[in-house]
């Protein structure tokens, strides 16, 4: 009897980042199937699961699914972290990958032709830094 007395968002958890996503791949289908009709197909099935996770009653199952998925965005921003940081040049190192295993190393530039050890392989190759 004591639960009928909490109010309606202490028994359902509400919208979170997981509830955003798929609010925005909504409004991405129903601005789509402005132009193309059949999308608003998918649109109405996302609907569908948006009210369900909101007006879910288990929020520890919504806790996790939203934990998860901030842990996925949480790894791609660190990809493409890491896939601008390769592709951004750095003054002062020269960056070399090991021709036999592929491990990325880094040495100081200005060295001139130098004789780089693979830590990974313990292979020798020369390069100019």
């Amino acid at each position: 009897m004591a639960a009928s007395h909490r109010s309606f968002w202490e028994r359902h958890p509400g919208f979170d980042f997981y509830s955003l996503f798929w609010f925005l791949v909504l409004l991405v289908f129903a601005a789509l199937g402005r132009l193309f009709s059949p999308l608003y197909i998918p649109g109405g099935i996302v609907l569908v699961y948006l009210l369900s996770r909101l007006l879910s009653k288990n929020a520890q199952k919504r806790n996790l699914e939203n934990a998860r998925f901030l842990a996925l965005l949480r790894a791609i921003k660190a990809w493409f972290r890491s896939r601008k940081r390769a592709l951004t040049p750095d003054k002062e190192y020269a960056y070399f990958k090991c021709p036999n295993c592929g491990q990325p190393m880094r040495v100081p530039r200005g060295l001139g032709t130098i004789e780089i050890t693979c830590r990974s392989c313990s292979s020798r190759f020369e390069t100019k830094s």
